[in-house]
């Protein structure tokens, strides 16, 4: 088999190409943070963090980032790293969770989406290594304190 043809079906396989329930040994946990060696830090509803491992299958092929939602199922080697990644949750698997009313309730809140200025729903990122914006109007020049000035984000 390519490679090409092997990263199409992985990436088939990870990104949820049939839609079938968890077994009784999987679970859905949220990505809080990647660790380097394929290692990612995960949440559960109930708020355990631990370690997942990425399978060898999926790496260099498919990447996590934080706030996304994994399938995990567990693995009994080890202490530290307590799962394996099987599947990777996109917005149609949320969905047919919820609809089978097997998404936890815990995680309704996490995910918020925001519309943006086209329309369409993306995760919000906020940026924080910019410095506060401050916009001057410079058209009334009668008054000269601050009060022309506003700051654009006031939630220092």
């Amino acid at each position: 088999m390519s490679k090409v043809t092997k990263r199409k079906h992985v990436m088939n396989e990870a990104l949820w190409d049939d839609y079938e329930l968890p077994k009784d040994n999987q679970s859905i946990v949220r990505v809080l943070k990647s660790r380097g060696n394929n290692l990612h830090e995960v949440v559960t509803p109930s708020g355990e963090e631990y370690l997942v491992s990425m399978p060898t299958k999926f790496r260099k092929n498919i990447w996590v980032k934080r706030g996304d939602f994994i399938l995990v199922e567990p693995i009994t080697e080890g202490d530290k790293v307590k799962a394996e990644i099987v599947k990777i949750m996109n917005k149609d698997s949320i969905k047919y969770y919820k609809e089978n009313k097997l998404w936890p309730e815990e995680f309704d809140d996490d995910k918020k989406l925001i519309k943006n200025q086209s329309g369409e729903e993306d995760d919000l990122f906020v940026n924080t290594n910019h410095k506060n914006v401050i916009v001057c109007d410079d058209s009334d020049s009668d008054s000269s304190d601050s009060d022309s000035c506003d700051d654009s984000d006031n939630s220092k």
